[in-house]
């Protein structure tokens, strides 16, 4: 299927896609394929915010899924509701959820016949504006990219940002009242690496809510809806721990359930903690007697209940999936993880009691001070967690983010975690499914969250050295900045 195609075939699958002509056009980028961006709860915010606002349309495009075929093709990376040129459009804005996605700014603005860096654009190209998820900790390795990057909550700030923008005379004088007048607006050209605190969207304007449900996602044909914002929580890994916009804002039930269309069959609750929100349990047990299905985005091990766990499996729940986060209890004490082995314990019997097909957690490996023998304590737990109940566990390696307590933490290393993973299959073997990502990939992202704009420009210079492992290391290695110098020896 040809690049046109596929675009008028997700695109015809789609309900709820805004379609409008307005003068002020903004072509809305997503750095990852489709099926990742239309699955982002932001993404479809920002794109419903911005066509609410009169004489202004967003149309989105995404990095596509075969990015050496697009090349390839000459085709000019297009929006899927007309078709026009991504580069043709005033402003090209960016949604970025987490480093690795760098990447995917670069091929976007380069399949577009931009050049990647703002320092090589002038008033002839589109205004890059970026903002998402990134925001929330470190956007400095972004910044070489951008010409502004709204930080934190964008609900608001995307259309006061744009009528800047729009209606400035020069991209030299946007730049200035955006900086001047825009809450949360990191300038690049005007801050260097001075961040202005993250912006925050006002209460009235939650639940945030995606306008468009598609097939041609993981959450297939889900309506997505954002039943809290934030996290009363301090776990010290977290960039959305209590301290990140004042906690957790709880979406009132009443306001949650006139917000659902009438014909949405799946829900999608979204949000740092919604298993946390009060009225959860009576939520999901109206939405299930409504006949629709309902999953969660968080399910925190402390709030999971029986009534809870009838509530999910009466709303079409077929597994529980929760955080374990560290591999012992004294670590989970000291990244104050409330969660404790009998709240796990629990869980398994009742994913037993009421017939799921299985149990699945997240944890982390790499942790400060961890040892072999928390990793042996793990195994000794998932091996009595897998007696109660089919089990799996999904393992990350820990990195170290900014805007939270553990910052500035070492990555333990690509062969110390590579070996912990060895020592957990060989301890789990045969009783509980262990899928693990990468650690190589999990150094990346370690450089890019710790570093600054030299380290952005770095991913630059990988993705034209082919974008493996080793162009980035090959990248990092010729910096100057100590903190990459100090972090390439810890993967030898």
């Amino acid at each position: 299927m040809d690049l046109r195609a596929l675009a008028r075939s997700r695109l015809a699958a789609e309900r709820g896609t805004i379609r409008k002509d307005a003068p002020d056009r903004v072509a809305l980028c997503y750095p990852s394929p489709y099926n990742v961006g239309m699955s982002s709860l932001g993404f479809q915010t920002i794109y419903r915010e911005i066509n609410a606002r009169a004489g202004r349309v967003a149309e989105r495009a995404f990095l596509p899924d075969d990015v050496p075929a697009q090349r390839a093709s000459r085709v000019p990376l297009f929006t899927y509701e007309t078709e026009r040129p991504v580069g043709d459009h005033r402003v090209v804005a960016l949604s970025v959820a987490y480093e690795i996605e760098i990447s995917g700014v670069i091929d976007v603005l380069e399949l577009s016949g931009l050049p990647p860096l703002a320092a090589d654009r002038d008033e002839r190209h589109p205004f890059v504006l970026c903002g998402g998820p990134l925001t929330n900790s470190n956007p400095l390795p972004l910044a070489p990219f951008a010409d502004a990057i709204l930080m934190g909550e964008a609900d608001e700030t995307v259309n006061l940002a744009l009528d800047v923008i729009f209606s400035a005379s020069s991209k030299t004088e946007a730049l200035a009242i955006l900086a001047r007048e825009v809450p949360g607006c990191f300038v690049p050209a005007h801050h260097g690496e001075e961040l202005p605190q993250i912006a925050q969207a006002d209460n009235d304007r939650l639940p945030a809510w995606a306008p468009i449900r598609t097939p041609n996602t993981e959450l297939s044909d889900m309506f997505l809806l954002e039943a809290e914002r934030g996290c009363s929580r301090g776990c010290q890994y977290c960039v959305m721990r209590r301290s990140t916009n004042g906690g957790m804002r709880i979406v009132p039930l009443e306001k949650l359930l006139a917000t659902i269309p009438d014909d949405a069959r799946k829900i999608g609750l979204v949000g740092a903690a919604v298993s946390d929100h009060p009225k959860i349990v009576e939520l999901v047990n109206t939405l299930a007697d409504q006949g629709r299905q309902v999953s969660l985005s968080s399910l925190r091990p402390d709030r999971l209940n029986d009534a809870f766990i009838g509530a999910l499996k009466k709303a079409g729940a077929r597994a529980i999936t929760t955080a374990l986060d560290a591999s012992s209890q004294r670590l989970r004490d000291r990244i104050d993880r409330k969660a404790k082995e009998k709240h796990f314990l629990k869980i398994a019997e009742l994913v037993k009691a009421h017939s799921l097909h299985h149990l699945k957690v997240y944890m982390m490996v790499g942790l400060p001070d961890e040892t072999d023998a928390d990793i042996d304590e793990l195994i000794r737990f998932a091996t009595e967690l897998s007696r109660i109940h089919p089990l799996a566990i999904g393992v990350s390696p820990f990195v170290a983010k900014r805007n939270t307590p553990l910052d500035g933490s070492p990555f333990a290393g690509i062969d110390v975690v590579d070996d912990r993973l060895d020592r957990l299959r060989r301890g789990l073997a045969g009783r509980v499914d262990l899928r693990a990502t990468s650690a190589r990939w999990a150094f990346i992202e370690y450089v890019l969250a710790q570093g600054s704009l030299a380290e952005g420009r770095a991913v630059l210079d990988a993705v034209h050295a082919g974008g493996n492992f080793s162009a980035y290391k090959k990248a990092f290695a010729a910096l100057p900045a100590a903190r990459s110098r100090r972090a390439l020896r810890i993967v030898a």
